[in-house]
């Protein structure tokens, strides 16, 4: 893969593709197309943070070249409604505005909310659309809608005709010939295109390692009704929130079987909320029960559908199988059934909540073999229609990790596409497609912006980096009260914390609070000058950063390891008291009465 320029440089009349999200990584898809003075955002995800990202609970792409340049954004195509296509919109809304999102009715439901709940509604106009609709936004981008087959009712796949000739956005997609919802794959309009000529397909690589079909969405029907059958007692079942097909063919067996259902986490019942208003659910509202009353139900007769498919810390299933639930602990007889696989990064988290649901009693049902959960993402045949379809020019595959990448390059390589015809790209990178060339023209600003768990603000580098010390090495807060004259006013107090620690604690201040001393008598001349009788000028800052530095150098020898250090020099009452906490700051003087 090329390294871009740091500085894009653009031919005239040429169309910029920059993808956010989505590449090198799985989640917080976000593509900028952008042609003279426009720019449209195709979907603005989200993706979950890693073990190390501790208090973290959402991460999002570093938006910083749409802030620079709102003024260009016409619009905004979402495809589907997963998390890691709408996710990030009422956070990036925060921060500029987008004049009207189209997408499908059932994104748009559930994008509603989330701007409300975040009180930036005011900033965009929902508008949904339909298959084969066409949107135009701004001058140079004309947009059709074209159904296809996913793991999400109401997914699509779009096409942009731009000035230098049409674009296909795969969005995510699966080829599924029997969907659930009877919403045929649009292979006709795709064709339509590939016949009239595609200048550049852009193609979701999540699957594209494995060989032949992904196995329709209907395929799981008859394994998860033979698993109910078999169950005793109650059944407990958890997959993805936004999986309305599965969450349509749960519903279906449970009411085929006689039992009724509860529903917990607050993600999937906005979901079946909006899936039912639109259709794309079918059921009687006597089949759900509140959770309020499911213990005057015979364990047989119930059925509860929970979050939690991903081992998330704060999903119900998480909470159920560390006995934290209020309202659902486990019973022996219990049959768990786990309706997903992991994402990539949270195999551990899912399989501790296996092991703990298994230590209290429950049956759990869970793995490939059983048949119970399929892909929403198509595999190489299923790529290899999608590029016989479309014919295109050019090709740029998206949506996945580097090696998908590299996989989806190769596959279409063998459907005839020449190599000079493609780029592999991450995140950040400027893909420049002209009616004659593709190439790699630059880079703009890209990374994450990881938003803390109270969802108030992005955690900042500096904290992250405070928090992994933290938990990987402790802290250590220190209290110093220092006089004018240059003398402690009193012993220092050290209280260790999280610090793995052989030195005596007292020994270990000892030695503390002779280093404070030494520094005090060998370098106060330098941070303290007399002016006259009256009038004594302090450099209180330039000392804290002295003092701290000797502090931790006699850390590191004694403890063998580099804990936060909190510092708080307390000096006379004619001045205020000061914090530092490890990080250096610019040089501040300080006039103290004598």
């Amino acid at each position: 893969m090329a390294s871009p320029t740091s500085t894009p440089v653009f031919s005239s009349g040429s169309l910029k593709i920059i993808p956010l999200g989505g590449l090198h990584e799985i989640g917080k898809n976000t593509c900028i197309f952008e042609y003279e003075d426009e720019i449209v955002i195709l979907d603005a995800g989200l993706a979950f943070p890693t073990d190390g990202m501790h208090g973290v609970n959402i991460v999002l792409p570093d938006v910083t070249y749409l802030r620079e340049n709102r003024e260009k954004i016409k619009g905004m195509i979402v495809t589907h409604g997963h998390e890691d296509h709408i996710g990030g919109i009422a956070f990036h809304l925060k921060q500029f505005d987008i004049p009207v999102i189209y997408g499908p009715r059932l994104a748009m439901a559930l994008l509603q909310g989330k701007l409300e709940e975040a009180a930036v509604a005011d900033r965009t106009e929902l508008r949904s659309v339909r298959p084969r609709e066409m949107v135009r936004i701004g001058k140079y981008f004309l947009v059709e809608y074209i159904r296809n087959t996913h793991s999400i009712a109401d997914s699509f796949t779009v096409a942009i005709t731009t000035p230098v000739g049409v674009v296909i956005h795969t969005g995510d997609f699966k080829i599924d010939h029997t969907p659930v919802d009877g919403e045929f794959f649009d292979f006709q309009r795709l064709a339509e295109y590939g016949e009239k000529g595609v200048h550049c397909l852009l193609s979701d690589s999540t699957n594209a390692e494995i060989p032949g079909f992904t196995p329709s969405e209907s395929s799981v029907y008859p394994n998860l009704e033979r698993v109910f059958a078999q169950a005793q007692g109650r059944i407990l079942v958890t997959t993805f929130a936004s999986s309305v097909h599965r969450l349509n063919i749960i519903l279906d067996i449970a009411q085929k079987q006689g039992r009724l259902v509860s529903v917990v986490g607050r993600s999937m019942l906005n979901v079946i909320a909006h899936a039912r208003t639109l259709g794309y659910i079918k059921c009687e509202d006597r089949l759900f029960v509140p959770l309020n009353a499911i213990s005057g139900i015979p364990n047989d007769k119930l059925l509860i559908l929970t979050t939690g498919s991903q081992g998330e810390p704060l999903s119900a299933l998480t909470r159920i199988a560390e006995g934290a639930h209020r309202q659902i602990n486990i019973k022996q007889g219990d049959t768990v059934v786990f309706s997903a696989n992991p994402i990539p990064g949270n195999t551990i988290a899912v399989v501790n909540t296996i092991d703990k649901l298994m230590m209290q009693g429950a049956n759990v049902i869970y793995g490939r073999e059983k048949g119970i959960h399929v892909s929403g993402h198509g595999c190489q045949e299923d790529q290899k229609l999608m590029l016989a379809l479309t014919r295109p020019k050019f090709f740029v595959p998206v949506h996945g990790e580097h090696r998908m990448l590299v996989q989806h390059q190769k596959t279409a390589q063998s459907m005839g596409i020449p190599a000079e015809n493609m780029v592999l790209i991450d995140n950040g990178f400027v893909v420049e497609l002209t009616k004659e060339s593709i190439r790699i023209a630059g880079k703009v600003q890209a990374g994450i912006e990881p938003v803390d768990a109270s969802r108030s603000g992005v955690v900042k580098d500096e904290t992250m980096k405070e928090r992994r010390q933290l938990a990987e090495e402790g802290i250590v807060t220190m209290a110093v009260a220092v006089g004018t004259d240059g003398k402690l006013l009193a012993r220092p107090e050290i209280h260790l914390k999280g610090v793995v620690n052989s030195v005596n604690q007292a020994a270990l201040q000892e030695q503390l609070t002779q280093t404070i001393e030494t520094v005090l008598s060998e370098r106060w001349t330098e941070f303290a000058r007399t002016f006259d009788s009256e009038t004594k000028e302090v450099d209180w800052e330039g000392l804290k950063v002295q003092v701290e530095r000797s502090i931790q150098r006699v850390l590191r020898r004694e403890i063998a390891s580099n804990p936060l250090l909190v510092l708080l020099v307390q000096i006379p009452d004619e001045e205020p008291a000061t914090k530092l906490t490890g990080r250096r700051r610019p040089r501040s003087t300080a006039r103290v009465a004598s």
